[in-house]
């Protein structure tokens, strides 16, 4: 029995219960993107008490702990079964699907060299140059990440108008500097399922390898039936990244890599015996690292199994259907493609006059004052000049079910209160800056902050129920100045809003 809690130690509790008020719910089915919530009050219960039982483990090193060897095996071996792997695919588990899709393209980049280095010599040259990573423009942000931090160029080929990348524009980038050909099940902008069969093969042609991005939809997609394939029972597919805090149902961060085989997935790991400490060898970015997601995310496999995921994956397959339904019978919205899975991307349905459209933008900043939370995403110009529409991103949920009567009748009511209502233009708030010449010059952390606050962000924003935000209230005008603005003056600016929201109160 654990001790009971001082005075003191219940006033801490209380101001982390205080804290914790202005957050968005994490449970309920109110908020369609960043939670994912199984409806399942047990499974929190078996999460929280799993993480309790290894709080103080330190999963830097197994041969210590080997509980931590257990559970990862346990994971990886769930995951393995899943997607079909063989008696040669071995896994890590992660801190979650960025770390996944770094230590991806760290493997190929690692891999890629050694092949420099001891091949023909007249593919020696090859060494010089930076490595390509092929993939298309609906890959996953980690990805960019994973090159800037790797040292390797992200090449990447536009989609069409429904997220459809086409095969012979993504074979046509092949080349020798190629360390890594990237797919998506499904990506997370629209939802489409890559060509991964197709992409896989024509790889193996070129002896490229090819990494499934099933972060967000593995642990879906698993059940979801009647899709093509595109796992390992797909020649040519080398690594799969899915995530267990996803569809897994997992408290936050665990992830599964998967690697076709054990020569390959050796590159993954950093060793070091060069210093006068301990032996160092991590298969993770991360050093000493929690146990506590890990022991959660076994917990949930291990309660759930099969059938417990076949079954949520089959309530967040209904509801998926009955939202597209309702999407597609309301005018002036229209769902982007052809999704595969428990995403839709929402666009405005521009074959109508302009007094029917709904923009995606305004209709969620109406559904979020009507009391659900959906993800906008800005509209987007590819390299070949074909602009992506901005859209209004969905993730259903198990949970999702449950609240689809008061979640319709909210997503109708905000579409027809907005039909009609202008798009968010910042066209002379941007031509002002340009004039100004602001937008040439390197931004300072203050000189940032003066800009924000005149568009409105960046300041205590007060909210419902007493909380603050840097963020407006209605979002729809700020992420139409994201769209209009350079890319880098925009990132500038976000990273500008993101440092100050947690820097101290006297430092700001």
């Amino acid at each position: 029995m654990p001790e009971p809690l001082s005075g003191a130690s219940r006033e801490v509790l209380d101001r982390l219960r205080l804290l914790r008020e202005a957050d968005a719910a994490s449970h309920g089915g109110r908020v369609l993107s960043y939670v994912y919530d199984s409806g399942l009050a047990e499974l929190d219960e078996l999460a929280a008490e799993a993480m309790r039982l290894v709080q103080s483990v330190n999963g830097l090193d197994p041969t210590v702990f080997p509980s931590v060897a257990a559970l990862e095996s346990d994971l990886v071996g769930f995951a393995k079964r899943m997607l079909h792997g063989d008696d040669d695919t071995v896994g890590t588990v992660t801190s979650g699907g960025t770390e996944s899709c770094m230590l991806a393209v760290k493997t190929a980049r690692d891999v890629w060299a050694a092949a420099q280095i001891s091949g023909d010599p007249a593919t020696q040259r090859m060494i010089a140059l930076r490595p390509r990573i092929v993939a298309p423009t609906t890959v996953h942000a980690a990805f960019h990440k994973a090159a800037h931090y790797f040292g390797l160029d992200l090449d990447l080929v536009p989609v069409d108008d429904e997220g459809r990348v086409p095969v012979d524009d993504l074979v046509a980038r092949f080349g020798p500097d190629v360390a890594l050909v990237v797919v998506s099940a499904p990506s997370y902008p629209f939802g489409v399922l890559d060509p991964i069969a197709e992409v896989a093969a024509a790889a193996a042609r070129y002896s490229i390898p090819c990494h499934v991005d099933a972060c967000i939809g593995g642990f879906a997609l698993a059940w979801w039936g009647d899709l093509p394939p595109w796992d390992f029972s797909v020649d040519g597919v080398t690594s799969i990244s899915a995530d267990l805090h996803k569809y897994g149902y997992a408290p936050k961060g665990a992830s599964v890599l998967l690697q076709r085989d054990r020569d390959r997935q050796r590159h993954q790991f950093f060793a070091m015996a060069r210093w006068p400490g301990y032996p160092v060898v991590n298969p993770t970015l991360l050093g000493s690292k929690s146990a506590t997601a890990l022991a959660a995310a076994w917990a949930i496999v291990q309660r759930l199994g099969t059938e417990g995921f076949a079954e949520l994956v089959a309530s967040c397959r209904r509801s998926t259907e009955q939202l597209r339904a309702l999407i597609d019978g309301t005018t002036g919205l229209r769902i982007v493609g052809d999704p595969t899975g428990p995403l839709l991307a929402v666009a405005s349905d521009v074959t109508v006059s302009k007094r029917l459209r709904v923009d995606p933008h305004h209709w969620a900043d109406r559904v979020a004052e009507l009391g659900f939370t959906l993800q906008m995403q800005p509209g987007f110009m590819q390299a070949n000049g074909r602009a992506l529409p901005r859209t209004t991103h969905l993730t259903i949920t198990p949970v999702t079910e449950r609240m689809l009567p008061e979640l319709s009748d909210v997503m109708t009511r905000a579409a027809d209160d907005v039909r009609g209502k202008t798009p968010a233009n910042p066209k002379l708030a941007v031509q002002a800056l340009r004039m100004s010449g602001a937008l040439g010059r390197e931004l300072t952390a203050d000189k940032a902050q003066a800009l924000l606050l005149r568009f409105g962000v960046g300041g205590s924003q007060r909210r419902s129920g007493g909380a603050t935000s840097p963020l407006p209230s209605k979002m729809a005008p700020l992420i139409a100045l994201i769209e209009q603005l350079p890319a880098e003056f925009a990132e500038r600016l976000l990273i500008e809003v993101l440092a100050r929201q947690s820097e101290p109160p006297g430092d700001r």
